[in-house]
């Protein structure tokens, strides 16, 4: 048995945008719009009222017109309230009442004392007073986290650069004490409050250490002094 399906009598028109179908233009208020209609018969109850719907589009100009506007507005809004947000950052111009320590390994001093080297360099070149920096050596990377703690607890600094070098060897004597290493320095951060910048070198072997000590890679005993200089002035400044 065959199944019938009908469509007919309410008459409902929907708006059909931009449609291959002609569509009629008109002029309102000197906008010119155009809309579209398309009957659609959905019930058989003659009695039925007919539904209408009708659309009405602007212009392409003026539709992108008012697109722009609100993207503008938009960005204006978002703006405001990105320039209303306060902005805290450690300075590196206001350092002569800065006092830091730098913990510094024995072991691999051929490599230790060249990123000291760079460090002090750039203390001084930023105008950190060498009154006010403190040298301590350990006797090698696994011991530079207890120091630096104990430095920190201390309330003297403002800052410690933790300096030291760890080479791979053929054991995994190497994983330990660069994962220790790591912790410690970390852990004396977290315990005394004091920022305790991470300079320790691991190298898979020397002349990977070497160009980081001063060579063609440049010197990180420089670029960490730099890091401990920021880190002191925000919280001296801005997170006391």
């Amino acid at each position: 048995m065959k199944m019938a399906a009908s469509f007919a009598s309410t008459h409902c028109f929907l708006p059909l945008y931009q449609s291959r179908l002609a569509p009629t233009h008109h002029l309102q208020n000197n906008t010119t719009s155009s809309s579209t209609t398309i009957p659609l018969h959905l019930n058989r109850n003659s009695n039925s009222k007919p539904l209408s719907f009708s659309s009405s589009h602007a212009g392409r100009n003026g539709f992108n017109a008012v697109v722009e506007s609100e993207s503008k507005k938009d960005r204006l809004s978002s703006f405001a309230q990105t320039a209303a947000v306060r902005n805290l950052m450690g300075s590196v111009t206001n350092t002569q009442a800065l006092r830091i320590a730098v913990v510094v390994a024995r072991f691999n001093e051929i490599i230790t004392k060249r990123l000291l080297e760079g460090a002090l360099s750039t203390f001084n070149h930023y105008s950190v007073l060498e009154d006010n920096i403190d040298v301590v050596w350990v006797p090698g990377s696994f011991e530079i986290g207890v120091a630096a703690e104990r430095l920190g607890k201390s309330q003297k600094y403002h800052a410690i650069l933790c300096i030291g070098a760890v080479i791979r060897g053929d054991t995994s004597h190497y994983d330990v004490v660069v994962n220790s290493a790591a912790s410690g320095v970390l852990s004396a951060g977290l315990n005394s409050g004091v920022p305790c910048i991470f300079g320790v070198l691991t190298c898979d072997n020397m002349d990977q250490a070497l160009n980081r000590a001063g060579g063609k890679s440049g010197n990180k005993g420089s670029e960490t002094a730099l890091t401990a200089i920021e880190m002191a002035s925000l919280f001296e400044h801005h997170l006391k």
